[in-house]
């Protein structure tokens, strides 16, 4: 494992403004990681996504070891080389997507049918690791069982319990030193499991923590709860993680329970359809009324899409079945994101995120429409103007060889 230098810059109760060192930069928490499943963020090209803002990007273990294998990609001298970015990249270790297909789970591991061709694949803590050190993230994540929503506690229990021995062999089958590895904390919905687990990896000791098992249709609430129940639990001084969680009531919510980083796949999937956030709440681009709509998407937002295009513009590519309509309202989607994780660092620092929570809440209501109702003059999320964020990571001393064009 590669160590992290971790900083705590300001925190308000739990709610965190941190710092860590990557191999390839500095990063500024609380984060949003924009998500590139086939190693790629859909539809947006890597410059593209490097003037969002964004710091770290995900890309996913199992599928990109199916096709096109990590041999290749080590070939290429790692996913940054292969995916042509040179921010700090994160994998997860394929078990959230396996543990949604048919399978058979023992200790050794999971053997499954892989969804594209039905060819049979067997994953274990080793075989994640060694994958995960060949595409040469600058996070890797350990290998964990995510089990499904309605599991009843016997199950779950001993689920925690194989986890916790699976961390223990991920970490022992992890050698690559420039690599970091997070730990991942399992437990359902039981307070005393989600305990457990959490105290459990800790002890192993890893880089960074992750709370897994949530977004899986439990609702706000409910992943409240769980974060009340696990978050205590887990080391303060190093980076902690909420993986597949990406709305602003959750992740504002999240970071109020000490969670710095997320990720989510809502903010490019939503965009394909033509719905974009701002800072009024959730806009649907294609409805009629923004036919003739000479605005931006958003007139606080800085990104290229905002500060080029008109609403209308946008409306009549997606009308036209564009390819451009996708990629410029994932851009704005991303950026923004970007931009609300900023604001709401800025208020961890400044100690007015209690005023920053609250708003979100009146903006983006759990439940809420798909959009406002109506717009009236844009206000200040935090009371501070919207600017395009500054999150990219700093070079460090340790400075990434030149990308070859």
């Amino acid at each position: 494992m590669r160590d992290i230098p971790f900083h705590i810059d300001a925190a308000v109760g739990q709610a965190r403004a941190t710092t860590f060192e990557l191999a390839r930069g500095t990063i500024r928490t609380p984060l949003y990681m924009p998500v590139g499943t086939q190693g790629a963020v859909r539809g947006v090209h890597p410059t593209q996504l490097e003037e969002t803002g964004a710091q770290i990007v995900l890309a996913n273990t199992y599928h990109l070891s199916q096709r096109p294998g990590e041999e290749l990609v080590d070939r290429h001298g790692g996913l940054h080389r292969f995916m042509g970015v040179s921010i700090p990249i994160l994998t997860d270790s394929g078990g959230f997507q396996v543990f949604s297909l048919d399978k058979e789970v023992t200790e050794d591991g999971v053997t499954f049918q892989y969804e594209v061709d039905g060819n049979k694949t067997f994953l274990s803590p080793e075989r994640s690791m060694d994958i995960q050190q060949k595409l040469g993230a600058d996070i890797a994540m350990v290998f964990d069982e995510c089990v499904a929503y309605g599991s009843d506690y016997d199950y779950v229990a001993r689920s925690v319990d194989r986890t916790t021995r699976w961390e223990q062999r991920s970490k022992q089958a992890h050698t690559r030193p420039d690599q970091s590895l997070f730990g991942i904390v399992q437990g359902g919905f039981w307070p005393e499991l989600r305990q457990r687990s959490a105290e459990a990896i800790a002890a192993i000791g890893f880089d960074g923590y992750a709370v897994g098992g949530l977004s899986v249709g439990e609702g706000h609430d409910k992943m409240c709860e769980v974060l009340d129940h696990t978050t205590k639990h887990m080391p303060w001084d190093a980076p902690r993680y909420l993986m597949g969680v990406g709305r602003p009531l959750d992740m504002v919510e999240a970071v109020a329970r000490g969670i710095d980083m997320f990720d989510c796949v809502i903010q490019t999937r939503h965009a394909r359809s033509g719905v974009v956030w701002t800072w009024h709440g959730r806009v649907r681009v294609t409805d009629k009324r923004y036919r003739k709509d000479l605005r931006p998407l958003d007139d606080r937002c800085t990104c290229t899409t905002c500060t080029t295009f008109t609403r209308a513009y946008l409306h009549h590519l997606f009308k036209v079945n564009e390819i451009l309509a996708a990629t410029l309202a994932s851009i704005h989607n991303i950026a923004w994101f970007q931009q609300f994780m900023t604001a709401m660092r800025l208020s961890i620092l400044d100690g007015s995120f209690e005023d920053f929570r609250k708003e979100v809440h009146a903006t983006y209501p759990d439940g809420a429409p798909e959009e406002p109702e109506g717009e009236g003059k844009p206000k200040s999320v935090g009371g501070r103007p919207a600017q395009v964020a500054d999150n990219r990571p700093r070079p460090t001393s340790r400075k990434p060889k030149p990308r070859k064009r």
